[in-house]
């Protein structure tokens, strides 16, 4: 029972040891001490970005979102006022770890979420609890998610980090001996919320995306629906560019799963490389149907130029209809800056010891530089010469897909690009492979023969 003087002891230890936890040094010189380790800190970040992804120097968006998310939650940490222990857990650092996760890769992600975790310790009085409890639920949840296509995964994620947060604070209690009636419930409380908090990293996602400028695999998924408005339309307007888009869409996303590249990212873009062939789908022979064929009316270079304007047109369209900066690349790159072959080899036909104008029969480009652009590439001349061929046997097949390709690589539209010789072996023998399976010859069944 405390009483008058039980409670005045109380108050003069309190007062003793606050006097005794006093810094020594002045506010000038606390604030030096802090400056420097949050200039190691960021120091030691830059470093490994030096050491081991240097690529990030030249992706602003991805920097600006490591360097925003490492700032932000450190100051919101230091905001929540420190009445309790438990409080200091409001602020779902996990979060961290969940963005870079998602939008960069799991290296990366696992140095941020360390990162911010020390920087918003900085502020604690007792750090090492919420070190301890913040990197091991934050590396959980990095851990869980491989790759976001579903709501439910982030319920999944959030459900294994708040686990173990709550497993790691109750160790902790264990550690220094807590008896468990002495258990501070409001501590697990607190953590339960900040499970609750992950769950808004969905909504924020989009946020995100539209801040720093990413497409998420959720996006990919929604664009990629056949029933999207600007796909729906193709279908029904050039139904066969939309045929050979998502033939080029299937081809492209067997190749990318086997040579790492991303999956989902390219067979979306394949889905909409094309989009431009709706302003003038009759000029493409896709679409043409009844010997119709509307470049009979026009000259080699003019054709050059409808055909050429399918990827200006498609940015038209792309920038219309508010599709990502990353699918419009696929847009301008599917042609690189090659050639409208057709009617610039019957130009030169026509007009021996002749120089065209090159750029008349030349696509605006650039040249892929991802290797899901080169992958597109290639699994888009292909597909469409395929259709020429006059009769499918494996090696018409094999001849047809080591001569596009070859030629491709000879005139150095993957010098930009992260492909190596062995990606394009590998991307050789998945094209014939799958060509083979598409054109491949059915038996004929035998007529029935009438009774006498």
């Amino acid at each position: 029972i405390v009483n008058n003087q039980t409670y005045n002891i109380l108050v003069s230890l309190e007062r003793e040891s606050q006097e005794r936890n006093l810094p020594a040094q002045g506010i000038g010189e606390i604030f030096f001490g802090q400056f420097m380790i949050v200039t190691l800190l960021f120091s030691f970040f830059f470093i490994y970005l030096l050491l081991f992804r240097r690529d990030y120097f030249e992706r602003i968006n991805s920097l600006a979102l490591m360097l925003s998310l490492m700032v932000l939650f450190p100051v919101a940490s230091s905001l929540i006022p420190s009445g309790s222990r438990a409080i200091n857990f409001l602020v779902p650092i996990a979060m961290v770890g969940i963005f870079i996760r998602i939008f960069a890769d799991t290296r990366t992600a696992c140095l941020t979420l360390c990162g911010t975790t020390l920087l918003a310790a900085l502020s604690m009085a007792d750090p090492f609890e919420f070190i301890l409890v913040n990197i091991t639920s934050g590396l959980a949840a990095i851990y869980s998610l491989h790759d976001l296509q579903q709501r439910s995964q982030l319920l999944r994620t959030a459900f294994i980090a708040t686990l173990v947060s709550v497993i790691t604070a109750f160790a902790f209690d264990m550690m220094y001996g807590t008896d468990i009636r002495d258990i501070d419930i409001t501590l697990y409380f607190y953590l339960l919320i900040c499970g609750v908090f992950l769950l808004f990293a969905y909504p924020l996602l989009f946020v995100l995306e539209k801040t720093f400028g990413f497409i998420s695999s959720v996006t990919l998924i929604e664009m990629s629906n056949t029933n999207s408005p600007l796909l729906r339309r193709m279908s029904k307007e050039a139904s066969g560019t939309f045929n050979h888009s998502m033939q080029v869409a299937n081809l492209a996303a067997d190749v990318a799963e086997k040579i790492g590249a991303k999956k989902l990212l390219v067979r979306t873009g394949a889905l909409y490389h094309d989009i431009g062939k709706l302003v003038n789908p009759a000029f493409f022979t896709e679409n043409q149907s009844g010997g119709v064929n509307p470049h009979k009316n026009l000259g080699y270079e003019q054709s050059a130029q409808v055909v050429i304007g399918h990827v200006t047109d498609g940015l038209k369209l792309a920038e219309k209809n508010n599709l990502p900066k990353v699918i419009k690349d696929f847009i301008t790159t599917h042609h690189g800056r090659g050639k409208t072959k057709y009617f610039y080899i019957s130009w030169k036909n026509e007009h021996p010891g002749e120089e065209p104008d090159n750029e008349s029969f030349t696509y605006p480009g650039p040249n892929p530089f991802s290797k899901e652009q080169a992958i597109l590439m290639m699994a888009d001349s292909v597909e469409a010469a395929s259709r020429s061929l006059p009769e499918y046997t494996e090696e018409s097949i094999s001849n047809l897909v080591d001569k596009i390709i070859d030629s491709q690589v000879e005139e150095g539209y993957f010098r930009e690009c992260p492909v190596t010789f062995k990606d394009i072996a590998t991307v050789k023998a998945v094209f014939k492979e799958k060509l083979k399976t598409i054109y491949h010859t059915r038996i004929s069944y035998p007529e029935l023969k009438k009774q006498d």
